[in-house]
């Protein structure tokens, strides 16, 4: 067992532990959370022996032999598998030594080293090596490749390989899905499910999270605090502890009481009006969950979209990739509507990246047709988008270079939901971790109002706060979106349909995102046969659904503006009314001497709940009008 006691540590002006304590268990699987820049790094090298507490100690570390995932990782002339291989040092070492006295002719020290490789399985080391490298997606022939022909993100896969390769009691890794596609990711939670030791991983990923590990350590307010359970228990123990302390009690019951008084005002009209109705489902899905993410520091929406011709955008018969004779896929048939979500799946290599420049644009087909409609605005992120950043301009910097006629403080308010608030708005991205870059991207994309999002693995660097943001912002869009990731909860909430890329071709995947990943996980990615009749009516009465259901919103949609225009209006009426009754409540305004404050005061709010019953009788009737614009009659 690993005990941490009295934990007290700073780094710089930043206090990052004080008396934290907490307790890892032999072969416990344990998540580390906590918001960017809270400690979770830094206690990684507290346990790595790379730092010293100020305060407190560990306890149970000494003969532990600790794994840990370097993202960082030079390039070298060494070959990819022998780099992996060397995560095993001991068997690494050996078979130097074996070859160094096989050279030499000194057979009696080579027979020492077979018999030592034979005790620690030094034999099966190459193929275990072999197979890491496999599973993480390199293909054949890549262990033979030096580290140096390898990009940034693919080094990354070799030092998750070489820390899995390593034999360890304590596991540690830092992001290790960040550099991987969804299959991939799904093969590391196998692996991690049958590894014995004690593993301790910081992640992103809420499914990644509840699939592999078995409690959840949280860090807040410089504390350690254990829950039992994947993420979604944490969430649920974490709302339970939050709603019995007053701030964040409070913030919840008032938010309800301001719901309910809205459905009280108009239970009249609350089984016919879509707003209140809106409101009575808001108040039933209040709970725990609303708790535990109450002091996010996120809060963003897309701007709303310009709207285009459907469709979009669309690909006909499209050949796709970088060379005519070797397409990675052809005969691609994709049309984008108003609305549509879309998930891209595929193995590492099928082309998921490919066709995702190809519908911005970037590449040329190599043959078939891309087509957009006028008023097509498509918004790109890519995997490599923070690279873009100019690293000496500030973020408010940044969204002035695409709107300089904005208004700076709407600037301000828009990267204020992106936690860029304050002296923040303007520092220097240089010094940023790669979270706020990646926030900063996804910022840009946002204010350029887009009705398509192109989004290629958008959630890599994001803390779990950001990931539900974007999940909610991404709910609320009213274009189009393309998506690839391997965060698979993402997926569940923002995709409506799903799209493999395989073997060459792009097919519809008819079944749920939870059978892809039972087809991956039994080793068959091999897409479902083509769609019966029947399948292919109902896919074309979706489709007609879908035409359906953009006309009702083209129609809905001034109403819905006017709707949200009087809301405005009255939540700001009753502000000056609520402020009026709070000074008509001081006792000593009924003094004589005040009397002309009182009459003026008392006209005041005759004025406002007048206009306030004017706002509300319009508000019905434009909610009267939405209705009949889905009325049956």
């Amino acid at each position: 067992m690993i005990i941490l006691r009295d934990i007290s540590l700073r780094r710089g002006s930043q206090l990052l532990f004080e008396g934290a304590e907490a307790r890892l268990l032999p072969g416990q699987k344990s998540a580390l959370t906590g918001a960017n820049g809270c400690g979770k790094s830094s206690l990684f090298a507290l346990l790595r022996g790379e730092l010293t507490a100020d305060h407190g100690e560990i306890e149970g570390l000494a003969g532990q032999r600790i794994a840990h995932m370097d993202q960082d990782v030079p390039a070298s002339d060494t070959p990819a598998q022998r780099f992996v291989l060397q995560g095993d040092g001991e068997v690494a070492d050996l078979l130097e030594e074996l070859e160094q006295h096989e050279a030499s002719g000194d057979f009696e020290a080579a027979a020492r080293c077979h018999q030592a490789l034979e005790a620690c399985r030094g034999y099966d080391a190459p193929r275990r090596a072999a197979l890491l490298l496999d599973g993480l997606g390199f293909a054949p022939g890549d262990g033979e490749r030096p580290v140096s022909d390898f990009s940034g993100g693919w080094r990354v896969r070799l030092g998750l390989a070489r820390a899995l390769m390593m034999p360890s009691d304590l596991l540690l890794l830092d992001e290790p899905t960040n550099h991987l596609d969804l299959d991939t990711t799904l093969w590391l939670q196998q692996f991690l499910s049958a590894y014995e030791g004690t593993l301790l991983l910081i992640s992103h990923d809420r499914d990644f999270i509840d699939r592999c590990c078995t409690a959840v350590l949280h860090i807040e307010h410089q504390q350690l605090r254990s829950y039992r359970g994947g993420y979604s228990d944490f969430e649920q123990q974490r709302a339970q502890r939050l709603a019995q302390e007053q701030a964040a009690a409070a913030r919840h019951a008032k938010r309800r009481a301001e719901i309910e008084d809205f459905v009280r005002r108009f239970r009249a009209k609350a089984t016919k009006a879509r707003q209140a109705q809106s409101r009575l489902k808001e108040l039933e899905r209040m709970g725990e969950m609303t708790i535990a993410h109450a002091d996010t520091p996120f809060d963003f929406r897309f701007p709303e979209p310009p709207r285009g011709k459907d469709p979009l955008l669309e690909l006909r018969e499209a050949s796709i990739g970088y060379d005519a004779d070797a397409a990675l896929a052809r005969g691609v048939n994709l049309a984008l509507r108003n609305g549509d979500r879309i998930a891209l799946l595929g193995r590492n290599g099928s082309g998921k990246t490919t066709l995702l420049r190809t519908l911005c644009g970037e590449l040329p087909l190599l043959a078939g047709e891309r087509q957009h409609s006028e008023g097509c605005r498509i918004a790109y992120f890519d995997q490599q988008q923070i690279d873009t950043l100019d690293l000496q301009a500030s973020a408010l910097l940044h969204l002035q270079r695409l709107s300089p006629d904005a208004r700076e403080q709407e600037i301000r308010d828009f990267l204020g939901g992106f936690d860029f608030r304050g002296d923040r708005a303007d520092a220097p991205l240089a010094p940023f971790s790669g979270g706020e870059k990646a926030r900063l991207a996804l910022a840009m994309l946002a204010w350029q109002r887009p009705n398509v999002l192109i989004l290629d693995e958008p959630t890599n660097h994001l803390d779990l706060e950001m990931r539900r943001a974007l999940e909610l912002a991404l709910l609320d869009f009213a274009g189009a979106v393309v998506i690839v990731s391997h965060d698979r909860h993402l997926l569940r909430s923002s995709a409506e349909q799903l799209f493999q890329l395989h073997s060459g071709a792009l097919h519809r995947f008819d079944d749920s995102l939870e059978a892809y990943e039972a087809q991956i996980l039994r080793g068959d990615s091999t897409p479902r046969d083509a769609p019966t009749a029947a399948e292919s009516s109902s896919r074309e009465d979706r489709r007609e659904q879908r035409r359906a259901a953009a006309a009702e919103r083209d129609r809905r949609r001034p109403l819905e503006k006017a709707i949200q225009r009087i809301e405005s209006q009255m939540e700001k009426t009753q502000g000056q009314l609520d402020g009026i009754e709070e000074q008509l409540g001081d006792a000593t305004l009924y003094d004589e001497a005040r009397k002309d404050e009182l009459t003026k005061l008392l006209r005041e709010q005759g004025d406002l709940r007048q206009t306030l019953e004017e706002l509300e009788q319009d508000w019905l009737s434009q909610q009267e009008a939405l209705e009949a614009l889905t009325s049956p009659d």
